[in-house]
């Protein structure tokens, strides 16, 4: 036997940004806000309950409404931001491997191989289920949890995605 280990051209090898990825449920956006939104309220009812106890202690005189500011300017700017991220939550699946794009600061595009996969699962919060939403978790070997979630899916097509892999691990393709 013969060793050999050729050189391999990287401008021939396929390229990832040129796969169309497709975006994730715009419904997903709405379970993002709820969550931000339930998170918000508790933080607003802080700043109310701190101008209270400050009121009661002539000793702090802070303006209430500075804190409210900083707050409300606080909540905008996070609201955009995952505004757009959520953009760029894309995903796409091949015949070999499952790619996920996520990320506005930190861009990352995760690419796993069909062959990596162990198993595939499916999962929905009570929240989900309301809007008809699904998280597909993708595992590999030799971690712990999942490698890959992908949230945001409509439930009947994280089933079909689902079947799919399941049927290229288990050699039924």
């Amino acid at each position: 036997m013969t060793f050999t280990n050729l050189q391999i051209q990287t401008e021939d090898l396929p390229k990832v940004e040129e796969v169309s990825l497709k975006p994730i449920s715009k419904a997903y956006f709405k379970i993002i806000l709820l969550n931000k939104l339930a998170i918000y309220a508790v933080l607003f009812a802080s700043v109310i309950a701190a101008k209270y106890v400050i009121e009661r202690k002539e000793a702090l005189n802070i303006n209430i409404w500075y804190l409210i500011f900083i707050v409300l300017a606080f909540c905008t700017i996070n609201i955009v931001v995952s505004s757009l991220a959520f953009k760029k939550r894309k995903y796409a699946i091949r015949e070999h491997d499952v790619i996920y794009s996520k990320g506005l600061i930190i861009h990352s595009i995760i690419t796993l191989p069909m062959s990596r996969i162990q198993h595939v699962e499916e999962s929905r919060s009570w929240l989900a289920r309301q809007f008809g939403l699904a998280t597909l978790k993708i595992f590999t070997a030799g971690e712990a949890g999942s490698d890959l979630s992908i949230k945001g899916l409509p439930h009947f097509e994280a089933k079909q995605i689902k079947e799919i892999i399941s049927e290229k691990i288990n050699g039924n393709d």
